[in-house]
């Protein structure tokens, strides 16, 4: 296995455990014994736990940016692109119920560590927020496109957050019908794809 690959294994295993157990409560001894790396070869990629931190956060900077911009250029109309974003809770539900929303749990835990990558963690949240904004706005609503943006974050990590603390899954289909009720409510019913 090459450098980069091996690279590649850590920050996967360092990004699932992060995720399950949480950025704290994972030490360097858990992601070695995940990838079964030496210590040696462990320590000549990453020297800390939060060099770790920093790589995991640019791959789900990088995956998300990739996720928005597939969604964007599928041809579908904005509406639809909109929807793509919320889907997420419903194909991700098993994962929501058992741990929360990845962003969320990674940003509610460094926030109470005061740890110095918070705001790089918030960027993900930031990009969401701009992405939806977008889409908003191509859907006609552009003067309050950045409120509307805020407000769908807030919905899906609000039944992020109670999917994982009452672990029910009808909670999660039921709020994510009426997000796609609110939407009908906020777009005109004309929606089309975007010109080129």
């Amino acid at each position: 296995m090459g450098a980069a690959d091996t690279r590649q294994q850590i920050v996967e295993a360092a990004d699932r455990l992060f995720y399950e157990v949480g950025f704290e409560a994972t030490a360097f001894a858990d992601i070695a014994a995940a990838t079964g790396i030496s210590r040696g070869n462990f320590y000549y990629h990453f020297r800390t736990k939060d060099e770790i931190l920093d790589a995991v956060i640019a791959q789900r900077v990088e995956r998300s940016r990739a996720l928005l911009a597939a969604w964007q250029n599928s041809g579908d109309t904005p509406l639809d692109h909109i929807r793509s974003f919320t889907g997420m809770l419903i194909a991700n539900r098993t994962k929501i119920m058992l741990y929360g929303c990845p962003v969320g749990t990674l940003c509610a835990e460094l926030a109470k560590l005061d740890h110095a990558a918070l705001e790089q963690a918030a960027g993900i949240f930031t990009l969401f927020r701009g992405w939806l904004a977008g889409r908003f706005a191509a859907l006609g609503r552009a003067s309050d496109a950045d409120a509307l943006a805020m407000h769908l974050l807030m919905r899906s990590q609000g039944i992020a957050t109670l999917a994982a603390a009452f672990r029910d899954e009808a909670f999660i289909r039921r709020e994510f019908a009426a997000i796609n009720m609110w939407l009908d409510a906020q777009t005109p019913s004309s929606a089309s794809p975007e010109a080129p």
